[in-house]
């Protein structure tokens, strides 16, 4: 109330003063009387102004200290009612919220860098630049530096951890190997691109699973193990019981040939012909194992995906149509590339196809789906699904072990072949397979 009535008594002042001066014009006063009335008028414009503006200048101080995070400043209150008064209690509430929400970002800022610095993950987040922005003790400790100003001065730590650092986009993923004072370090390099304010930069993670592959390299050797002993003990067993078999009654004859009938010597042929035929399994067996061994490096080339189901479904063409099989192809892209080693991909997607052709031999509705398309992430994705009654759970846990089938006649070094295949694609295989619904192969394509 108190600015109204100051504004309203200065607007009367101002017109009694311009009242007077019009008066002295028109009654012929002195020039000195009109000059004071002149100086007078002009004096309280320049007051009326200066009043008016105080308020807006009380607004615009109020808005700088916002805008420079000045939130300590408090306004007078006299609680006396009046707008003035009204306006600092409103200036101090927007004051006092506006610093406790600073407060809180303070706090949550400094409780999010606590928990940065602290996790046992490497974390290094820098800009377009190259400047590192936030780099935690765990990045240090593996990186073993005190200090770390850009991201090129890992290139003097390992060459190619730089370059995957460089040339890895979000979701991207690499293995490294670094040495260490600890002794030589496995670390599983993960990026995320992000975009804050407009301005773009890298988050990368850094975790030593050097103690982790060396528990999953030795239980792959036991696994590895169990099964060579298990499939070459199969087959030496038998053979060198016949060998022995076959030597001592043989021997026991010899003084006595004449006692050799001819069932003896179909016998005798028989029991060597056994002795090769198993000799030959233990071989293929061996042979099995070196080709999973010894795959050649991908040679990468454009493929057109909808080419190599066109490829595959000639291929197989005989096969499904025998088994009164319906295969779909579902592409999205239609012109969706790949790029990868085409007979090695291939030789992926028939292991697939050949499984879900055998998983739908009882089954009443025989169908199979090769799907292509990209994912949220960018990403390439291949699909084999098939109909059929699905593979249980326990099966399901090893069915990428080398030699594990579930099959009468197989080798069980097909899925593992293809997992292996598509890690050198920088790639993975996964399954999900429900009993009773069939079950899903997905071939993932980082690009």
């Amino acid at each position: 109330m108190d600015y109204k009535v100051g504004m309203l008594g200065r607007i009367a002042l101002l017109a009694a003063s311009l009242f007077g001066l019009a008066y002295t014009i028109f009654d012929s006063w002195g020039g000195f009387i009109i000059s004071l009335f002149l100086v007078l008028v002009i004096i309280q414009i320049v007051f009326l102004l200066r009043y008016s503006e105080s308020s807006f200048k009380k607004v615009r101080v109020f808005l700088d200290n916002i805008k420079e995070d000045k939130y300590s400043q408090l306004y007078p209150v006299k609680f006396d009612g009046t707008e003035t008064d009204d306006l600092h209690i409103e200036f101090n509430a927007i004051l006092a919220k506006l610093k406790e929400d600073q407060s809180e970002k303070e706090a949550s800022s400094q409780y999010f860098k606590s928990v940065f610095k602290h996790l046992s993950i490497g974390l290094i987040t820098f800009g377009e630049s190259g400047e590192i922005q936030l780099i935690n003790t765990a990045a240090k400790r593996i990186l073993s530096v005190t200090e770390l100003k850009n991201i090129s001065e890992i290139e003097s730590i390992n060459k190619e951890l730089n370059l995957a650092i460089s040339n890895l986009r979000t979701g991207g993923s690499e293995l490294i190997k670094i040495a260490h004072p600890d002794g030589i370090m496995q670390l599983s390099v993960y990026v995320i691109e992000l975009l804050m304010r407009g301005e773009k930069f890298k988050l990368v993670s850094l975790q030593n699973i050097q103690s982790e592959l060396e528990e999953k390299e030795m239980e792959a050797w036991q696994n590895l193990v169990k099964i060579l002993t298990h499939e070459i003990m199969n087959s030496i067993t038998p053979i060198s019981s016949l060998a022995g078999t076959i030597r001592e009654d043989i021997q026991s004859k010899l003084e006595h040939i004449e006692r050799i009938s001819p069932q003896d010597m179909e016998d005798y042929l028989m029991g060597i012909n056994t002795i090769e035929k198993r000799s030959e399994g233990l071989t293929n067996f061996v042979s099995d194992f070196r080709s999973l061994a010894h795959i050649p490096a991908p040679k990468f080339t454009s493929i057109s995906i909808s080419k190599l189901f066109d490829s595959l479904e000639v291929l197989l063409h005989h096969q499904l149509e025998k088994q009164n099989i319906t295969l779909r192809k579902e592409l999205n892209p239609s012109e969706l590339i790949l790029f990868g080693d085409q007979t090695q991909i291939e030789q992926v997607l028939i292991n697939l196809t050949q499984n879900a052709i055998q998983a739908l031999e009882d089954c009443d509705e025989k169908e199979i789906r090769l799907c292509a398309f990209i994912d949220e992430a960018g990403k390439i994705i291949l699909e084999v699904k098939d109909s059929g009654k699905g593979i249980d759970e326990e099966a399901l846990s090893k069915i990428f072990i080398p030699f594990f089938t579930t099959k009468k006649k197989g080798s069980g070094i097909g899925l593992s072949l293809s997992k292996q295949i598509m890690r050198r694609h920088k790639g993975n295989i996964q399954v999900k397979s429900i009993p009773g619904e069939g079950t899903t192969f997905k071939l993932i394509f980082n690009g």
